[in-house]
C-alpha cells in the first residue's frame, strides 16, 4: 500500500502565526513525548514512522512549502510538488502519475490519501491500513476512513450510510454532506452518519483509468506539462461523490481537525508559550508569542493572543474560526519563513516617494547548510555577521566570514554562504521591487559552488 499526504493550505485559519508561506502545519506549538515543540507535519510523519507507513510514503505539496517540509522532517523524504497549487484533484492526480509512471507500481496496488494534520492516536492509522483489505476483498471502488461523532459541529464534513443498521465496523456510503448546521448535524448524527477524516483509498487503476477517461495524461511528465490548465477542484467532488461503490471504516477512536484557534488551544499542553505573563483571573485564556517582546494579557477569559511578525490577533476563542473571513482581503508578504537552511525575519520594510525600497532581515543558518549560489537583478545587499562563522563566497571568490564582518553585495553579483557554526546576520535590502522572486540560483549545494570556484 502507497500513502500520498497531501500538505496545502495557504495559512488563513491560524493567522497571524500562519502565512502564505508557513501553513498551520507548520507551527511548532505541540508538545511530543520529550516535551519537545513539534509541528502537525513532524507529528504526524512520526507516527507514520511508528506504524510503519512513513517508507511508503509521498507528500504531495507547492512549491513553496518544499523547504519548510525538508526543514522539519528531513531532504530525504519524497515530494511530488505542484508547480502551482490547483486544489487536491490535481495534487493526488500528479502523484497518482508519478507512481504510475516513474516508479511503476502495480495496477492494482493500493493507494490511500490522507491530510497531513490530523490529530490522532497511532491506533487511526493501524486503522487506515485496513483500507487495503477492504478494497482488495471487494468490489469497493473508493474506501474511507470515517469518525463518530461526539458533537453536532458545523466545521466537518459528514458521510451518510445508506443503511442505519450497519455493523459497528464497516458502512456503505448513501451521500454527503459538507458542513451542515448544528441543527441539520444533529439530524445527520440520528441517520448514523460519521465525520469524514479526509482519507480514501482507491487502487491506483481506477484512478489512472479515471484520468484516461478525461483524456488527461497518464504520465507524470506530460502531466507535469500541463499541470497549469487542470481544473481547480476537489478530489471529493471530482472522484469520491461521482464513484458508484463507496465504503467507509468506522473509526471510534480520538480524532480532531486543529484548524482554528480554539481547536488547536485545545489540545496545547501549556497556556503560554514565548514572552509574556497572563494574570491569575484569566481563565481559559491562552498566549502564543513569537516575537522578543513582552505581552501581558490580563483579566481575560476564554481569550487567544497570538503574536507574530506577521500581525496581533486577540479573540475570543468562539469567534476565532472566523479570522480567515476577516482577513481573507489582507496582503502582506509572509514576515517569516522557515526554509531548508534555517529561517528569516523581516525586521522593517520602507518605500520611498522615488520608489527606492529598503528591507531588512534577520537570517539565521543553520550549522553545516549553506544558501543557494545566487544573484538579484533589481537590489544590492549588505550583510552584517552577527554570530558565528563560515565560508563567504562572491563572485567565485571564497573568503571566510565571522562575527562582526560587514558584506556587501552589488546588484547583479553572485554569491553564496555556508555555516560552519549556527549563523545568523543581519540582511539590508535595497533597490526596487523587493520580493522573494527575485532571485537566480545558479547552485544548490556547496559542492556544486566549491567545485566551480576551484575550476
Amino acid at each position: 500500500m502507497k500513502t500520498i499526504l497531501l500538505s496545502g493550505g495557504s495559512g488563513k485559519r491560524l493567522w497571524p502565526l500562519s502565512n502564505d508561506a508557513r501553513s498551520k502545519q507548520f507551527l511548532k506549538i505541540l508538545e511530543n513525548e520529550k516535551g519537545d515543540y513539534v509541528s502537525m507535519v513532524q507529528r504526524v510523519w512520526s507516527q507514520l514512522e511508528s506504524v510503519n507507513l512513513a517508507d511508503s510514503s509521498i507528500i504531495a505539496t507547492s512549491q513553496t512549502q518544499v523547504d519548510m517540509i525538508e526543514s522539519q522532517i528531513g531532504q530525504d523524504v519524497p515530494l511530488i510538488v505542484e508547480p502551482q497549487r490547483r486544489d487536491t484533484f490535481p495534487a493526488i492526480a500528479l502523484a497518482a502519475t508519478y507512481l504510475y509512471s516513474v516508479e511503476e507500481i502495480p495496477f492494482d496496488e493500493v493507494v490511500t490519501v490522507l491530510p497531513v494534520d490530523p490529530y490522532v492516536e497511532d491506533a487511526f492509522f493501524e486503522r487506515m491500513k485496513e483500507i487495503e483489505t477492504l478494497i482488495k476483498t471487494s468490489d469497493t471502488e473508493i474506501a474511507l476512513v470515517g469518525v463518530e461523532p461526539t458533537y453536532p459541529s458545523s466545521k466537518y464534513g459528514y458521510m451518510i450510510p445508506q443503511d442505519l443498521n450497519h455493523n459497528s465496523y464497516i458502512i456503505e456510503v448513501s451521500h454527503f454532506k459538507e458542513k451542515p448546521s448544528e441543527e441539520e448535524a444533529e439530524l445527520l448524527i440520528e441517520q448514523g452518519a460519521l465525520w469524514n477524516t479526509g482519507v480514501f483509498g482507491f487502487k491506483l487503476e481506477y484512478l489512472i483509468s479515471l484520468l484516461a477517461d478525461k483524456g488527461l495524461p497518464i504520465h507524470y511528465y506530460e502531466l507535469l506539462n500541463q499541470y497549469g490548465k487542470l481544473e481547480k477542484i476537489s478530489f471529493d467532488y471530482e472522484v469520491v461523490e461521482k464513484a458508484k461503490n463507496i465504503k467507509a471504516l468506522i473509526y471510534k477512536g480520538y480524532w480532531k481537525d486543529l484548524g482554528t484557534w480554539n481547536t488547536l488551544t485545545e489540545e496545547m499542553a501549556t497556556n503560554q508559550i514565548g514572552r509574556g505573563i497572563i494574570s491569575p483571573d484569566s481563565n481559559n485564556t491562552h498566549l502564543v508569542n513569537e516575537l522578543d517582546i513582552p505581552v501581558a494579557v490580563l483579566g481575560m477569559t476564554d481569550t487567544v493572543v497570538a503574536v507574530s511578525a506577521d500581525g496581533i490577533l486577540v479573540t475570543e476563542k468562539s469567534a476565532s474560526p472566523r479570522i480567515k473571513e476577516l482577513m481573507k482581503d489582507h496582503a502582506q508578504r509572509p514576515m517569516f519563513e522557515e526554509r531548508r537552511w534555517g529561517w528569516y525575519h523581516v525586521l522593517d520594510h520602507a518605500k520611498y516617494e522615488n520608489g527606492l525600497e529598503v528591507l531588512t532581515k534577520r537570517i539565521s543558518v543553520k550549522a553545516g547548510k549553506n544558501l543557494s549560489y545566487q544573484r538579484h537583478q533589481k537590489r544590492s545587499e549588505v550583510w552584517t555577521i552577527v554570530k558565528g562563522f563560515g565560508e563567504f563566497v562572491l563572485e567565485d571568490e571564497v573568503s571566510i566570514v565571522k562575527a562582526g564582518d560587514v558584506l556587501q553585495i552589488p546588484l547583479g553579483a553572485k554569491h553564496g554562504i555556508k555555516a560552519r557554526s549556527e549563523l545568523e546576520f543581519i540582511e539590508v535590502q535595497t533597490g526596487t521591487d523587493l520580493v522573494e522572486g527575485d532571485i537566480e540560483r545558479i547552485f544548490m549545494t556547496w559542492e556544486e559552488v566549491e567545485e566551480h570556484c576551484m575550476a
